[in-house]
C-alpha cells in the first residue's frame, strides 16, 4: 500500500510504501476510495514540522518541561537521543477515510466484505480499522459526501455537550469546515445561529446556511453582534471551533454569553481565562473530546466493547451515523464545502496548497484500487555490512513499536547485525525503521520470518502476550530466539516455552539488559564470589494509567510481571545464587486507581544466605532518579544511580565510574546473544536461570493480582 506520513523534524510530506496491514479479531481491513483532508488540523501539523526546533519548543511548553525533567534524571545525552529519535518518527496523516471492505477480523460481526463505510482511518490505499470506528455508509450518499462524516461529528459532538433546544440563539467561532457543519446542524437542531469568522467567504458560505454573520476583530464588533442578535440578552452557547494560539474568542465567548450560557471549545485556542468573565454569569466550560464517547478508549476502539445504547446514548460509531444519516436526508450540505480534488498519488500537491492558499476548504484524495501487498522490498541502496553473510545470524525482527525502533533495533544495526525482515501488524512501521536501519523486506505477516529458511534468528518485540507464543514458534522451528521481557506471562504459556526450547537446537535470549550495563559488569567484578551480600534496588517507576497496556493483565501482564522482573533478574545475577523463597509487600495507594498494585517490595532470599530487596514504587515524584542499586558485602558498598554513576565505598582502587548518558546495556546485552550464535556458544543467559526468574515472577504476580 502507499501512505501519506508527516515527518515532524524536517517539515517534509511523503508517499511511502509499505506492507498492507494485517486485521485484528476487531478490525477491518478497508480499501480506501477516498479521504478528507481536515484542513485545520493536518495544516497544523504540516506547519509544526516544518518550524524550526525553537518555534517548535515554543509550541509545545509542556514538552520542554518534560525535556528538562528528563535531563536531570537521565543525563543530557541520553535525553538529547529520545527527542531526536522521537521527532524523526513519522505520524500517519489523515482520519477521515471512505472505503469498502476487504478482510473482517474474525470477532467482527457489524459488517460483512464488499460494504462502503466510513471511518477514522489515515490517508492510505488500505487501512486497517477498528469496527467501532466505523459506519455504513446509506446508498444515496457518495463517498465524497460520506469522507465529511468523522470531520462532522466533531462538531456534532461539541453540539451535543452544549445541549442546545429548540428556538435558542448559539454563536459558532470559527467558519471552517467544522464550524461550517456545526451550524448547519445547530440551524437543524432549530437553533438561531451567529457565525464569527475572519474569512468573508466562509462567512459568505455561513449565510447560505440560514446563519447570521460577524466579521471578527479586535475591536469588541463580535460581541456587540452577539448582544444585538439576542437585543441585548446575550446568547445561550458558544462552540468555538476556531483553531488559534490567542485567547480572544475564549474571552468573548464567556463575555457574549447569558448568564449560566454554555461554552463549548471544539477547536484550539489559547486558555488564559478571566475568572470574573466566568464567576459573575455562573456559566459552564467544558472541552469536548473528538468524535465522541469511546474516543482513547482501548476497550471500545480496539477490541470492540460497544457502550450499552441505554447508558451512553451516543457513542462516537453512532455519531458517525447521526451524521450520515444528515447528510443522506440534505439537511447537511457538505458538496457546497468540497473546494479541491486531488488524485491519492498527487497528495502531495494537496499538502503544498494548504501552505499556500487561505481559501482552501475540503481537499478531496481519490484512490485507485490496487493489488494487497503483504511484503515490501527495501534492498535497494543497502549497506554491505548489513546483507546476510555466511555463518552469521540473519536476522528477522517482529515489532517495530516505539521501544523496538528507538532502542533494540538501533542496537542490532550497532552491532552489524544481518538483519533481514522486519514484521509489524500496522505495516507502516516496518517500512518506516525497515529502511532507516537497513532490513531488505518490511512485511506485515510473521509467516515472513517464520517460514524464510534464510533467517536463523528472530527476535520477538511485541506486546507481552504474545512473547510466548511467538518464542515457541521460533524454537520450534530451531531458530535462535532474542525476546524482550517477560519470556511468558503466565505458567501456561512458560512451560510451553520450556518445551519448545528442550527439544529446540537454537538458543534462546531474553532481553534482561541490565546486567550487560558496563556499570553492572564492574560491580560484578568488584564483588567477591564467595559471600552473602545484601542487595537493595529502589525503582522509582512512575505512575501508568489503569488504561494503559501494560496494566491489562491478559496483554500486558501488568507492571510485575512486564517491569519489575527485570530486577529480579538483576538481583539473581548480582547475588550469582538460586532464588530460595521470595515474599511480596504491596502498597494500596486509592489515588493510583489500578486494579492491580503497582507499587510493592519483593523480598528474596538466596541460596547462599544472601537477601536482595527491591522496591518498585509507582507513587514517587518524575523528578526523581528512576533506579538506584546498592550491594553491601564484607564492609564495602556499591551505589549505581540510573546507570550514570557508580561509587565504591570501602574499596581499595576503586571510587567511581560515571559517563555523560545512561548505559543500560541494551547494546551489549544484544551484542553477547549475536556472538553467542556467531562462534556456537551457550546463551549469553542459562537458560535455567531466565526460567527461574520468569517463573517467579509468574508467582509473585498472580499473589497480588488474587489469580
Amino acid at each position: 500500500m502507499k501512505q501519506l506520513v508527516q515527518y515532524l523534524d524536517s517539515g517534509k510530506t511523503e508517499l511511502v510504501d509499505a506492507p498492507d496491514p494485517s486485521p485484528g479479531s476487531h478490525k477491518l481491513l478497508i480499501d480506501s476510495r477516498c479521504t478528507l483532508v481536515s484542513v485545520g488540523t493536518e495544516k497544523m501539523l504540516v506547519s509544526f514540522g516544518k518550524a524550526s526546533y525553537l518555534e517548535k519548543a515554543r509550541q509545545q511548553p509542556d514538552k520542554v518541561r518534560q525535556v528538562l525533567d528528563k535531563v536531570k534524571t537521565d543525563g543530557l545525552m541520553t535525553t538529547v537521543d529520545a527527542v531526536r529519535s522521537k521527532l524523526a518518527e513519522p505520524i500517519p496523516l489523515g482520519y477521515c477515510h471512505v472505503g469498502t471492505v476487504a478482510e473482517i477480523g474474525g470477532k467482527c460481526h457489524q459488517f460483512q466484505v464488499g460494504q462502503r463505510v466510513v471511518s477514522n482511518g489515515a490517508h492510505a490505499s488500505r487501512v486497517c480499522v477498528g469496527e467501532n470506528l466505523c459506519a455504513a455508509i446509506p446508498d444515496n450518499v457518495t463517498d465524497e459526501h460520506a469522507s465529511f462524516t468523522v470531520l462532522a461529528s466533531i462538531g456534532l459532538q461539541g453540539i451535543r455537550l452544549a445541549q442546545p433546544t429548540l428556538g435558542e440563539k448559539v454563536v459558532v467561532i470559527g467558519a471552517g469546515l467544522i464550524g461550517l457543519m456545526t451550524i448547519q446542524m445547530l440551524i437543524a437542531n432549530g437553533c438561531e445561529v451567529l457565525a464569527i469568522d475572519f474569512d468573508e467567504s466562509k462567512l459568505e458560505l455561513a449565510q447560505q446556511f440560514g446563519a447570521r454573520t460577524c466579521k471578527a476583530g479586535n475591536d469588541g464588533e463580535s460581541v456587540k453582534a452577539a448582544l444585538a442578535f439576542t437585543s441585548g440578552v446575550g446568547v445561550d452557547a458558544v462552540l468555538v471551533t476556531a483553531s488559534t494560539q490567542s485567547s480572544q474568542p475564549m474571552s468573548d465567548a464567556a463575555t457574549m454569553c447569558r448568564k449560566r450560557g454554555r461554552i463549548v471549545l471544539v477547536g484550539v485556542t489559547g486558555l488564559e481565562l478571566n475568572r470574573s468573565d466566568f464567576y459573575e454569569k455562573e456559566l459552564s466550560f467544558q472541552v469536548s473530546c473528538s468524535y465522541g464517547p469511546g474516543r482513547y478508549d482501548d476497550d471500545y476502539e480496539q477490541q470492540g466493547q460497544d457502550y450499552p445504547i441505554g447508558f451512553v446514548r451516543w457513542t462516537e460509531q453512532r455519531n458517525f451515523e447521526a451524521v450520515l444519516q444528515l447528510i443522506s436526508s440534505g439537511k447537511l450540505d457538505v458538496a457546497t464545502l468540497i473546494s479541491h480534488r486531488f488524485k491519492f498519488n498527487d497528495a502531495i500537491e494537496a499538502y503544498d496548497l494548504l501552505t499556500s492558499n487561505s481559501a482552501v476548504l475540503g481537499v478531496i484524495l481519490t484512490y485507485q484500487p490496487t493489488e494487497p501487498v503483504v511484503k515490501v522490498d527495501l534492498s535497494t541502496g543497502l549497506e554491505t555490512g548489513n546483507q546476510a553473510i555466511a555463518g552469521k545470524p540473519v536476522m528477522g525482527v517482529i515489532g517495530a513499536g516505539n521501544f523496538s525502533s528507538r532502542v533494540l533495533i538501533p542496537a542490532l544495526k550497532a552491532n552489524n547485525a544481518s538483519l533481514h525482515t522486519l514484521v509489524n501488524r500496522g505495516g507502516l512501521s516496518s517500512t518506516i525503521h525497515g529502511k532507516k536501519a537497513g532490513f531488505q523486506f518490511a512485511s506485515s505477516s510473521t509467516d515472513d520470518v517464520f517460514e524464510q529458511s534464510a533467517i536463523n534468528t528472530v527476535a520477538v518485540l511485541t506486546r507481552h502476550d504474545s512473547h510466548a507464543e511467538l518464542t515457541e514458534q521460533g524454537l520450534q522451528q530451531n531458530k535462535n530466539v532474542f525476546v524482550e521481557k517477560p519470556i511468558a506471562i503466565n505458567h501456561e504459556q512458560l512451560q510451553r516455552v520450556k518445551d519448545a526450547h528442550a527439544a529446540s537446537s537454537g538458543i534462546l535470549m531474553v532481553g534482561f539488559n541490565r546486567r550487560f550495563s558496563p556499570y553492572v559488569v564492574k560491580m560484578k567484578s568488584l564483588l567477591p564470589s564467595d559471600a552473602p551480600k545484601s542487595v537493595v534496588i529502589t525503582v522509582n517507576a512512575g505512575h501508568i494509567p489503569a488504561e494503559h497496556w501494560t496494566q491489562d493483565l491478559n496483554v500486558g501482564g501488568g507492571r510485575l510481571m512486564g517491569e519489575a522482573c527485570h530486577f529480579i533478574d538483576l538481583a539473581r545475577h548480582l547475588v550469582d545464587e538460586v532464588i530460595i523463597e521470595a515474599k511480596i509487600s504491596v502498597t494500596h495507594d486509592t489515588q493510583q486507581q489500578v486494579d492491580v498494585p503497582d507499587s510493592f517490595t519483593i523480598l528474596l532470599t538466596h541460596a547462599d544466605g544472601s537477601h536482595s530487596s527491591i522496591h518498585y514504587l509507582s507513587n514517587g515524584a518524575a523528578s526523581f532518579p528512576k533506579e538506584r542499586i546498592e550491594v553491601f558485602c564484607q564492609g564495602k558498598v556499591l551505589q549505581l544511580d540510573n546507570f550514570r554513576k557508580l561509587v565504591g565505598f570501602g574499596f581499595n582502587g576503586f571510587k567511581k565510574q560515571s559517563g555523560w548518558r545512561q548505559e543500560k546495556g541494551h547494546a551489549q546485552g544484544i551484542s553477547a546473544f549475536l556472538n553467542a550464535i556467531e562462534k556456537g556458544l551457550p546463551s549469553p543467559i542459562d537458560a535455567e536461570e531466565l526460567f527461574e526468574v520468569a517463573a517467579l515472577s509468574i508467582d509473585l504476580s498472580e499473589q497480588i493480582s488474587g489469580s
